[in-house]
């Protein structure tokens, strides 16, 4: 038997960033934006004292990580060719920028479950509790979800 507690951040919290896929032959390769939607499952074969997979309280250090990512930043890929002009923008004041593997949804989602669970290591729960599942949404229509090896 498995127990799930989910955690959503929505629209409305305002992880509101740029970024681009520049190897796309559509409209995507141009900067654009959106306050993404985070949705994290948890996973445990146990409660714990309180009956609870994890605490929802003792989340605010995600939520800072999140925002350290999403919040007003300019997301790029550590391989698009003009990387040079946003470490410019960057140097002028003009962006918040984050230099990431991989940008997309799809990408977003890895990012998020990698930091997210090198986060939980280092709780009282991490023998215990595992994040199972993210979802990052750009809308209502547009997402991906991450789901680790083995789950």
């Amino acid at each position: 038997m498995s127990y799930y507690s989910t955690k959503t951040y929505g629209h409305e919290r305002g992880f509101s960033c740029a970024f681009r896929q520049w190897r796309a032959d559509s409209h995507c390769r141009l900067i654009h934006g959106y306050a993404l939607s985070i949705h994290l499952e948890f996973k445990a074969e146990t409660l714990d004292e309180r009956n609870w997979v994890i605490d929802f309280g003792g989340l605010k250090a995600v939520k800072q990580r999140l925002e350290n990512l999403f919040d007003h930043t300019t997301v790029v890929a550590k391989d698009d060719p003009m990387l040079p002009a946003f470490y410019q923008l960057e140097e002028e004041g003009l962006v918040d920028l984050r230099v990431v593997d991989n940008v997309g949804c799809e990408a977003f989602a890895e990012l998020v479950h990698k930091n997210v669970s090198d986060w939980l290591k280092t709780t009282k729960d991490a023998d215990r509790v595992t994040l199972s599942k993210v979802e990052i949404k750009e809308h209502g229509a547009n997402g991906a979800i991450y789901t680790p090896p083995g789950v």
